[in-house]
C-alpha cells in the first residue's frame, strides 16, 4: 500500500510542540505516512493578512487528512495592531483559521471523547454514602455541530441598513433594543439549518447504536432559545421515534447540565449539542478526566476531508520555555482518532494501551498531572517534559 500523505499543521504556540510528539508516536508504532507541512495561524495573519493561506487549503483538498496543533486568536483591535504595517488599512479582517477551515470543507461533524484513564490523579472524585469517596468512570462522546450556531461568523457592529431594518421587523427587537444607537449595537446570529442539525443528530444516534447505548442526550436550551435549540430537540425526538425506537432522547439544558456533571457524569454516554454548547460541554467533561491535556477531537465532512486536533489552545507562554513541559496526550489521542478514521484501529488501540499503561503506572507525569503550576522549573522538580512523556509511551509500544 502506498504511504498516506497527512497535512501536518502545527499552528501556534504549543501546537508546534505537541504535533511533533504525536508524529514521533505514529512513526514508532509503524504507521507509514508522508507528512507535508501546512502553514496556519497567527504568524501568517501578521505577515500575509491571512491565517489560513490558500496553499494550505490546496494541500487539504489534495490529501484530505489533516493533523492540527493549536492556534492563537486575539480580539479585533489586537489583530489589527499586530498586522504588518504595509497591510494595515487595506481591508484585512482576522477570522479564526480553524473555524474558516471547518466551514470551507463542511467539517460539520465533531466528535469529542471524554474518557477516564485509570490511575490519573486528576480524575474527578465525589463523596458517596457513609462518607466514602467515589471515582466514577466517565466514558462520554460529545457530538458538536461544528459549522453553524453562534460560531457561524454572521455578525455586525453598527449593523447596515438592511440588517437593522430586518431586525426592527421583530417585535422583541423593536421593543427592547430600538433605544440603542446603531453605532453602539453589536449583533451575532445563531443559525441552525435542518440539513446540518439532522446530520449531527444522526451521527450521535449511529454512535449510540454501534456502542449499544440506550440514550442520546440533547444538551441545549429550548425553553429559552426556542427556534434553534427547539429545532435540534424536535429532530432528535422524531429520529428516535421513527428510526431508532430502541434509543430514547434525554433533554437537558446546558446550564443544568453543568451542575449535573458533578453529580452523575458516568450516566451520559452520548451528548449532542450545537457549536457553542458542545464546546462548553466538552471542556466541562474534559475537566472531569484531567483537563485539556487529555481532550482530543475529530471533525469530518461529507466530502472526505477530516481534521484531527486537541481541543486545548496554543498557550503561547509555555511555547517559549527552553524545555517544553506541556502534556502531549490530547494530541496523541487525536492522532489515534485519525487512525480510527483511516481504519487503522489495531494501531490506534496499541497506542491507547501504551498511553493508559503509562498513566496507570504513574512514574512519568507532566506538570499538570502532578498539580504543579506551569513554570519552567517543573522538570527539575520531578515533572516529565513533553518529550519525556512521549518517550515513556514509545517505550511501552516496544
Amino acid at each position: 500500500m502506498a504511504k498516506r500523505t497527512i497535512v501536518a499543521m502545527p499552528g501556534d504556540g504549543i501546537g508546534k510542540n505537541v504535533l511533533k510528539e504525536s508524529i514521533r508516536i505514529l512513526d514508532a508504532v509503524g504507521f507509514e505516512a508522508n507528512y507535508v507541512h501546512g502553514d496556519i495561524g497567527w504568524e501568517f495573519w501578521c505577515k500575509e493578512g491571512n491565517p489560513l493561506p490558500d496553499r494550505t487549503l490546496k494541500l487539504l483538498e489534495e490529501h484530505k487528512i489533516g493533523l492540527f496543533g493549536a492556534i492563537t486568536s486575539k480580539p479585533k483591535d489586537k489583530a489589527e495592531a499586530e498586522l504588518a504595517p504595509e497591510l494595515k488599512g487595506k481591508g484585512y479582517v482576522y477570522y479564526s483559521p480553524i473555524v474558516a477551515m471547518r466551514q470551507k470543507y463542511d467539517l460539520d461533524i465533531c466528535m469529542r471523547p471524554c474518557k477516564t484513564f485509570k490511575g490519573n490523579t486528576l480524575n474527578f472524585i465525589r463523596r458517596g454514602p457513609n462518607n466514602t469517596i467515589e471515582e466514577p468512570v466517565i466514558d462520554t462522546m460529545i457530538f458538536r455541530q461544528n459549522t453553524e450556531g453562534l460560531y457561524c461568523g454572521v455578525e455586525w457592529t453598527n449593523p447596515p441598513d438592511q440588517v437593522y431594518d430586518a431586525l426592527m421587523t421583530h417585535k422583541k427587537f423593536k421593543e427592547n433594543f430600538a433605544w440603542c444607537p446603531r453605532p453602539e449595537l453589536a449583533v451575532s446570529t445563531r443559525i441552525f439549518t435542518k440539513k446540518y442539525t439532522t446530520r449531527i443528530v444522526k451521527a450521535a444516534f449511529e454512535y449510540a447504536k454501534t456502542k449499544g447505548l440506550k440514550t442520546v442526550t440533547v444538551c441545549e436550551k429550548p425553553n429559552v432559545i426556542r427556534e434553534t435549540s427547539g429545532m435540534m430537540l424536535k429532530i432528535a425526538q422524531e429520529m428516535s421515534k421513527n428510526e431508532y425506537p430502541d434509543i430514547k432522547i434525554q433533554d437537558t439544558n446546558i446550564d443544568a447540565q453543568m451542575m449535573w456533571l458533578t453529580k452523575n457524569p458516568e450516566e451520559y454516554g452520548v451528548i449532542v449539542a450545537s457549536n457553542m454548547f458542545g464546546d462548553i460541554a466538552s471542556d466541562a467533561f474534559a475537566g472531569l478526566i484531567g483537563g485539556l491535556g487529555f481532550a482530543c477531537s475529530a471533525q469530518f465532512s461529507s466530502n472526505g476531508v477530516a481534521v484531527f486536533e486537541p481541543t486545548h489552545g496554543s498557550a503561547p507562554k509555555y511555547a517559549g520555555y527552553t524545555v517544553s513541559i506541556v502534556n502531549p496526550i490530547a494530541m496523541i489521542e487525536s492522532a489515534c482518532m485519525m487512525l480510527d478514521y483511516l481504519e487503522e484501529k489495531k494501531i490506534s488501540s496499541k497506542i491507547r494501551k501504551a498511553v493508559a499503561e503509562v498513566i496507570a503506572e504513574g512514574k512519568v507525569r507532566t506538570y499538570d498531572m502532578m498539580k504543579m503550576a506551569g513554570r519552567p522549573e517543573v522538570v527539575k522538580n520531578g515533572a516529565a517534559s513533553t518529550s519525556q512523556m512521549t518517550d515513556a509511551i514509545i517505550a511501552r509500544l516496544k
